[in-house]
Protein backbone atom coordinates (compact mmCIF):
# COMPACT_ATOMS: atom_id res chain seq x y z
CA UNK A 1 0.00 0.00 0.00
CA UNK A 2 1.48 3.60 -1.05
CA UNK A 3 1.67 6.14 1.73
CA UNK A 4 1.33 9.66 0.08
CA UNK A 5 2.52 12.60 1.94
CA UNK A 6 -0.13 16.28 1.22
CA UNK A 7 -0.74 19.08 2.96
CA UNK A 8 -4.75 19.15 4.98
CA UNK A 9 -5.63 22.94 5.92
CA UNK A 10 -1.76 23.89 6.24
CA UNK A 11 -1.17 20.66 8.15
CA UNK A 12 1.21 17.94 6.46
CA UNK A 13 -0.11 14.72 6.54
CA UNK A 14 1.71 11.50 5.65
CA UNK A 15 -0.79 7.85 4.72
CA UNK A 16 -1.15 4.93 4.00
CA UNK A 17 -3.73 4.55 1.54
CA UNK A 18 -4.83 1.91 -1.35
CA UNK A 19 -4.98 3.62 -4.81
CA UNK A 20 -8.70 3.14 -5.23
CA UNK A 21 -9.46 5.04 -1.97
CA UNK A 22 -11.52 8.07 -2.43
CA UNK A 23 -9.92 11.22 -0.81
CA UNK A 24 -13.54 12.33 0.88
CA UNK A 25 -12.65 8.80 2.88
CA UNK A 26 -9.57 9.86 4.05
CA UNK A 27 -10.64 13.01 4.84
CA UNK A 28 -13.52 11.75 7.02
CA UNK A 29 -12.40 8.35 8.49
CA UNK A 30 -8.89 8.98 8.59
CA UNK A 31 -8.40 12.22 9.44
CA UNK A 32 -11.35 13.02 11.15
CA UNK A 33 -12.67 16.20 8.96
CA UNK A 34 -15.86 16.16 8.80
CA UNK A 35 -17.12 18.70 7.17
CA UNK A 36 -17.07 17.55 3.91
CA UNK A 37 -20.42 15.57 3.30
CA UNK A 38 -20.67 12.41 1.76
CA UNK A 39 -23.66 12.97 -1.21
CA UNK A 40 -24.02 11.00 -4.23
CA UNK A 41 -21.14 9.46 -4.33
CA UNK A 42 -20.08 9.84 -8.28
CA UNK A 43 -19.12 13.55 -8.00
CA UNK A 44 -22.86 14.83 -9.56
CA UNK A 45 -24.47 16.47 -6.36
CA UNK A 46 -21.00 18.43 -5.24
CA UNK A 47 -21.88 17.57 -1.28
CA UNK A 48 -18.11 16.50 -1.46
CA UNK A 49 -16.14 19.63 -2.95
CA UNK A 50 -12.92 21.06 -1.33
CA UNK A 51 -9.81 22.37 -2.89
CA UNK A 52 -6.27 21.13 -4.20
CA UNK A 53 -3.72 22.90 -5.20
CA UNK A 54 -6.60 26.22 -5.40
CA UNK A 55 -8.70 24.20 -7.13
CA UNK A 56 -12.39 22.97 -6.82
CA UNK A 57 -12.87 18.79 -6.69
CA UNK A 58 -14.95 16.73 -5.88
CA UNK A 59 -13.38 14.36 -3.24
CA UNK A 60 -15.20 11.64 -3.62
CA UNK A 61 -14.35 10.74 -7.09
CA UNK A 62 -11.14 11.98 -6.07
CA UNK A 63 -8.25 9.02 -5.17
CA UNK A 64 -6.56 9.83 -2.18
CA UNK A 65 -3.24 8.39 -4.12
CA UNK A 66 -3.49 10.84 -6.56
CA UNK A 67 -2.73 13.90 -3.47
CA UNK A 68 1.19 13.40 -3.44
CA UNK A 69 2.64 16.69 -2.48
CA UNK A 70 -0.42 18.69 -3.04
CA UNK A 71 -2.31 20.95 -1.01
CA UNK A 72 -5.77 20.20 0.09
CA UNK A 73 -7.87 22.93 1.58
CA UNK A 74 -11.53 21.65 3.64
CA UNK A 75 -14.16 23.58 4.75
CA UNK A 76 -12.44 23.18 8.41
CA UNK A 77 -9.67 25.08 7.05
CA UNK A 78 -11.52 28.01 4.74
CA UNK A 79 -11.63 30.59 7.50
CA UNK A 80 -7.86 29.86 8.02
CA UNK A 81 -5.45 28.89 10.64
CA UNK A 82 -6.67 31.49 13.62
CA UNK A 83 -10.30 29.87 13.43
CA UNK A 84 -12.53 32.53 12.55
CA UNK A 85 -15.15 32.83 9.44
CA UNK A 86 -14.18 33.74 5.81
CA UNK A 87 -15.91 36.79 4.10
CA UNK A 88 -18.40 33.84 2.45
CA UNK A 89 -19.00 32.19 5.87
CA UNK A 90 -20.03 35.66 7.24
CA UNK A 91 -22.08 36.37 4.20
CA UNK A 92 -23.69 32.72 4.38
CA UNK A 93 -24.85 33.80 7.60
CA UNK A 94 -25.84 37.15 7.24
CA UNK A 95 -27.55 36.07 4.03
CA UNK A 96 -29.46 32.78 5.89
CA UNK A 97 -28.34 30.60 3.35
CA UNK A 98 -28.49 27.65 4.94
CA UNK A 99 -31.49 25.74 5.75
CA UNK A 100 -30.65 21.98 6.33
CA UNK A 101 -26.79 22.68 5.56
CA UNK A 102 -26.24 19.75 4.14
CA UNK A 103 -24.52 21.25 0.91
CA UNK A 104 -23.57 23.95 2.20
CA UNK A 105 -20.16 22.90 2.62
CA UNK A 106 -19.95 21.89 -0.78
CA UNK A 107 -21.24 25.27 -1.83
CA UNK A 108 -18.81 27.48 0.02
CA UNK A 109 -16.08 25.90 -1.35
CA UNK A 110 -17.38 26.01 -4.76
CA UNK A 111 -17.82 29.74 -4.25
CA UNK A 112 -14.61 30.45 -2.64
CA UNK A 113 -13.05 28.93 -5.50
CA UNK A 114 -15.13 31.12 -7.37
CA UNK A 115 -14.21 33.97 -5.89
CA UNK A 116 -10.56 33.37 -5.65
CA UNK A 117 -10.31 33.48 -9.61
CA UNK A 118 -13.59 35.98 -10.45
CA UNK A 119 -13.17 38.96 -7.44
CA UNK A 120 -16.33 40.40 -9.15
CA UNK A 121 -18.52 37.79 -10.72
CA UNK A 122 -22.03 38.61 -12.72
CA UNK A 123 -25.12 36.57 -11.60
CA UNK A 124 -24.41 34.44 -14.64
CA UNK A 125 -21.23 33.73 -13.37
CA UNK A 126 -22.31 32.89 -10.38
CA UNK A 127 -25.12 30.86 -12.10
CA UNK A 128 -22.26 28.88 -13.93
CA UNK A 129 -19.64 28.08 -10.84
CA UNK A 130 -22.45 26.80 -8.75
CA UNK A 131 -24.81 25.33 -11.28
CA UNK A 132 -24.28 22.01 -10.49
CA UNK A 133 -23.94 22.03 -6.47
CA UNK A 134 -27.29 20.90 -5.69
CA UNK A 135 -29.45 22.43 -2.72
CA UNK A 136 -32.65 20.18 -1.94
CA UNK A 137 -33.95 22.96 -0.07
CA UNK A 138 -33.44 25.87 -3.11
CA UNK A 139 -31.49 28.54 -1.63
CA UNK A 140 -29.86 29.39 -4.65
CA UNK A 141 -31.13 33.02 -4.61
CA UNK A 142 -29.41 33.08 -0.57
CA UNK A 143 -26.21 31.63 -2.74
CA UNK A 144 -26.10 34.00 -4.97
CA UNK A 145 -26.36 37.07 -2.67
CA UNK A 146 -24.03 35.65 -0.61
CA UNK A 147 -21.51 35.50 -2.43
CA UNK A 148 -22.30 38.56 -4.37
CA UNK A 149 -21.73 40.02 -0.47
CA UNK A 150 -18.78 38.62 -0.11
CA UNK A 151 -17.14 39.38 -3.11
CA UNK A 152 -17.98 42.78 -1.99
CA UNK A 153 -16.04 42.61 1.35
CA UNK A 154 -12.85 41.59 -0.47
CA UNK A 155 -13.36 37.69 -0.14
CA UNK A 156 -10.56 35.59 -2.39
CA UNK A 157 -8.83 32.05 -0.90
Amino acid sequence: MPVISFSVNGTEERIEVHDDVPLLWVLRDRLGLMGTKYGCGVGVCGSCTIHVDGGAVRSCITPAASLEGRRVLTIEGLGGSAGGLHPLQQAWLDEDVSQCGFCQPGQLMTAAALLAGNKEPSDDDIDAAMGDVVCRCGTYLRIRRAIHRAAGNGASS
